[in-house]
């Protein structure tokens, strides 16, 4: 299963001592594709870095550049869905182009693609995506 992983999700599930850690030891073992863009990947590093540190932020992007279930998806095209948050498009982009099953998310910005019929992303919360594992 290919997913899309916003930036809070990610930074949340980093973390031994967070209650989302599930979702990065998830990805560890390989229980989900995570798809990327190098615009993805640099606001991970940024916000992992501004809260945990630069040593720990470049620790996880190297676990990430290195793992076999990482998709690194390059965008030609911007959807411009999200009117309201901008930035947060990239994560649209990248769930259409890498053809993800999901994007996960607790931004209410992207519930404005429930209301899109074309091109379809699928948005559900951090409680929905642990659903899908048990």
């Amino acid at each position: 299963m290919r997913i899309v992983l916003d930036t809070n999700i990610f930074l949340v599930s980093v973390s031994p001592k967070s209650n989302y850690h599930w979702v990065f030891q998830k990805f560890l073992t390989e229980e989900y594709t995570l798809c990327v863009t190098t615009d993805i990947l640099q606001e991970y590093e940024e916000i992992i870095g501004n809260h945990m540190g630069e040593e720990i932020a470049n620790y996880v992007l190297q676990i990430l550049e290195n793992a076999v279930n990482v998709e690194f998806v390059a965008k030609y095209f911007r959807w411009n869905l999200i009117e309201n948050d901008p930035d947060d498009n990239k994560f649209v982009d990248c769930a259409i182009v890498s053809n993800a099953k999901y994007i996960v998310t607790q931004d209410k910005h992207f519930d404005i693609l429930k209301s899109i019929e074309f091109p379809k992303v699928e948005v559900i919360n951090i409680e929905i995506f642990k659903r899908v594992f048990e």
